[in-house]
């Protein structure tokens, strides 16, 4: 990666909430609660996984791997914007800035891998059932995470390298409270047409693969549950339509173990893609301005915050497994101290 000599721009300034200066406090507990909860909710859950060896499955595995990237996803972001509601300094350095941007995106692209493999694990379990245990054992499961990791982290560095490359002669705020690429290319003195094609095709094709296979991914399944024909339809339509199919489809089933399954396995999963799809796609299709209202602001908070914040809970609401470790736990520790 080089960086360009002509730019004169060291330093940018995060804008954020920095216009509400009567409720900086109580953003700043606010936040500060959201923080705590994400942190506490996702690591707990990578614990209790790693200590329960009832948990020792590549469902488990996987979504031990999604809390612990729910982590580092929150933390790249939520330190710095608490950060600007206590201190007047909101700039950040151009190399801290861009590495902001890598981290926060390449997280982004992992949990879009993630959330894939997720889904071909659940149409294994469910379509596939007698040789799941042979297609999905520890080494599949430790490669097919392994490249969501590598493939996320690479993907970023290509298209995060391109910014290095403009040049900056001012103005430097930028209306978010971190670095964003959109934002970036609107400071950026290069008029570059290519780079921004580049990077929404990168970024398009990075989310939209993903997607579609676990559309692809749920079409089975419920053809699975309901032993008709799915159609796909639109792809939004088709994530709703789910909900509602799969749920009276539940509702109809005559064995508690089987509702039971249904719920802690596919639902959980779908809930969690389609709140990540939902708030990254209205983040990136809504209608661009030159100015960023609180309105574009809350969007971002949803898009960035609310996804790893609820990941734990949507997990844990109807999971037994989760319940019982977490019990076996508390207990354990209730018992030691005696």
């Amino acid at each position: 990666m080089q960086w360009k000599n002509q730019t004169t721009i060291n330093k940018f300034l995060l804008l954020g909430f920095g216009n509400l200066n009567e409720v900086q406090i109580l953003l700043f507990v606010l936040f500060l609660v959201i923080y705590m909860m994400t942190i506490a909710g996702n690591l707990l859950i990578v614990m209790l996984i790693v200590a329960d060896y009832h948990l020792h499955t590549p469902m488990y595995f996987f979504l031990g791997n999604l809390s612990f990237l729910e982590t580092c996803y929150t933390s790249v972001t939520a330190p710095r914007l608490l950060a600007g509601f206590l201190v007047e300094d909101r700039t950040i350095s151009f190399r801290d800035c861009i590495t902001q941007l890598y981290f926060f995106s390449g997280f982004a692209c992992i949990e879009c891998f993630l959330l894939a493999v997720m889904a071909y694990d659940r149409y294994l379990a469910i379509c596939n059932p007698l040789s799941y245990n042979v297609r999905m054992n520890f080494r599949v499961c430790l490669q097919l995470a392994s490249a969501s990791w590598i493939t996320g982290f690479l993907a970023t560095a290509f298209v995060v390298a391109m910014v290095p490359q403009l040049s900056f002669c001012g103005p430097n705020e930028i209306n978010n409270f971190f670095c964003d690429m959109e934002e970036l290319l609107k400071l950026s003195c290069t008029k570059s047409s290519l780079v921004e094609v580049i990077v929404l095709f990168f970024c398009s094709l990075v989310s939209l693969l993903p997607f579609l296979f676990i559309v692809v991914s749920y079409i089975f399944i419920l053809s699975a549950i309901l032993r008709i024909a799915s159609s796909s339809g639109s792809c939004f339509l088709f994530i709703i339509v789910s909900y509602v199919q799969l749920f009276t489809t539940v509702l109809r089933m005559p064995s508690e173990q089987g509702r039971h399954k249904a719920f802690s396995t596919c639902l959980p999963h779908l809930t969690v893609v389609s709140l990540f799809v939902c708030t990254s796609s209205f983040t990136y299709l809504k209608p661009t301005s030159n100015s960023t209202s609180i309105l574009d602001l809350m969007v971002t908070v949803l898009y960035s915050v609310v996804p790893p914040l609820t990941n734990p809970i949507i997990y844990t609401m109807r999971n037994k497994e989760i319940k019982a470790a977490l019990r076996k736990m508390i207990g354990w520790r209730l018992f030691t101290k005696h």
